[in-house]
């Protein structure tokens, strides 16, 4: 087959790593940077433009879509579906997956424990909203927040106020969380990929650091998942639709709860932490959905 890889940087380790699963099965595998092609959108042939050139006898797609380049690049994961090439993961689940409010609407409609979480049209009244989620000490979140960015942990309840004011008088959409102690720390990426955990990690935050993101400078080890975190993990994938996936969630007494649903997450952390082939697992997921027949259908999103 030939597989495409969406992505800006061929020298990124999951870049790398999915070129290099592919070739060993004896695929041809080319990178592609999604902000490089242009769509070319008629009736009854629409097709892609990279680099001047037209782009032809692609089997299948890997994205791998950068959080600031979502509107873009999920369009040419989606002229790429238009193209009938089968995608690792569904344009409309990307979009899905980014945004925080939605995901976490979906994930609630599945039953999925979570933080208590609370979402204003920067209303005023933040001591409420405190209230809501349990009192301090709370987590504040950017919507647009990736990668521990934009999250805030205001340890009392005026601290809390003041960073909520702060925000909504800036503007800036944020959703409040209840703070779950007893995590320490640390959570839990369960790596999905078609409907099976094909790894998981705990990822623990440095000290003093409660957001465990490994760009954060957080620390990854090996872990079994109970028989319930394994299950909250698969349902959260097939709730957001995504065939790849990592899900993150926190310990916590009431059980596992879902922190978010990544749907382009890093090979590096899981790969080190579990020292297994999680890019060749991707590449026979793909050789699957490449195997199957191709149904025909109208586009209506």
């Amino acid at each position: 087959m030939k597989i495409a890889i969406l992505s800006r940087n061929p020298k990124l380790y999951s870049t790398r790593r999915l070129v290099e699963a592919a070739q060993q099965r004896g695929h041809q595998a080319i990178v592609l940077d999604h902000l490089r092609c242009d769509l070319i959108i008629e009736q009854g042939d629409p097709h892609i433009l990279y680099k001047g050139e037209r782009l032809t006898d692609i089997d299948a797609i890997i994205p791998r879509i950068g959080a600031s380049v979502t509107f873009y690049g999920t369009a040419v994961v989606r002229q790429f579906e238009m193209m009938k090439v089968k995608s690792a993961v569904d344009s409309q689940a990307i979009v899905r997956s980014r945004d925080k409010l939605r995901s976490l609407q979906i994930l609630s409609r599945a039953g999925l424990g979570m933080p208590k979480t609370a979402f204003t049209n920067y209303s005023k009244n933040t001591s409420e909203l405190v209230a809501e989620v349990g009192g301090a000490p709370l987590v504040i979140k950017l919507l647009e927040g990736t990668q521990g960015l934009g999250v805030v942990l205001a340890e009392t309840k005026k601290a809390a106020e003041s960073v909520i004011e702060a925000f909504h008088n800036l503007k800036a959409r944020i959703i409040v969380q209840e703070f779950i102690k007893e995590a320490g720390g640390a959570d839990i990426r369960a790596f999905i990929v078609n409907g099976e955990v094909v790894g998981a990690m705990k990822r623990q935050g440095k000290e003093g650091e409660f957001r465990s993101n490994l760009h954060r400078g957080g620390k990854a080890t090996l872990i079994r998942l109970t028989r319930q975190e394994k299950a909250a993990a698969l349902l959260a994938a097939k709730s957001m639709g995504l065939g790849i996936a990592g899900v993150d969630m926190l310990q916590s007494k009431r059980g596992p709860l879902i922190l978010e649903v990544n749907s382009s997450p890093g090979l590096e952390g899981i790969e080190k932490a579990t020292q297994k082939d999680i890019a060749g697992k991707i590449i026979e997921y793909v050789e699957t959905l490449a195997k199957k027949k191709s149904k025909k259908k109208g586009v209506t999103e």
